[in-house]
């Protein structure tokens, strides 16, 4: 057996290592990606293509004290009193000459309000209503600070 070559066996224990090293390297740097349908998400309402992209100037309310309640005039050209004796029929009327405002300006429900109280206004009167406008689903209503 003087001329047969040793018979020679490639290692295999460093090609396992290797293999096992290069497995775990592409395990950990692997980017997942979450899935991508499973968020809520809500999409915006579509609007006219007359709309503008700038929020209108607000719509101002301004509440004045009367001897028997107060007066309340929409953006200087409505005005609407309502009595202690019948708050309901001054803020129904109120809420029909809002609405039609709101229709001649074309405006929104969420274009701002802005309500102007004049400090010696009954709390109840300011109370009722705001409580008016957000219940026909006005959203953007502010009071101006006054001194």
């Amino acid at each position: 057996m003087a001329g047969r070559r040793p018979y020679s066996t490639v290692p295999m224990a460093p090609m396992i290592d290797m293999i096992f090293l290069l497995l775990i390297f592409f395990l950990v740097a692997a980017k997942y990606r979450p899935q991508e349908d499973f968020l809520p998400f809500k999409l915006p309402v579509a609007r006219g293509a007359d709309q503008s992209i700038v929020k209108p100037e607000p719509l101002t309310v301004q509440i004045t004290p009367t001897e028997t309640g107060c007066r309340v005039q929409i953006a200087q050209i409505d005005t609407v009193l309502i009595n202690d004796d019948n708050i309901g029929v001054g803020l129904a009327d109120l809420m029909k000459k809002m609405k039609n405002r709101l229709l001649d300006q074309k405006r929104f429900a969420d274009d701002p309000i802005e309500i102007i109280c004049d400090p010696h206004v009954k709390w109840q009167h300011t109370a009722e209503i705001y409580n008016v406008f957000f219940g026909a689903g006005l959203t953007d209503i502010t009071f101006r600070m006054t001194e």
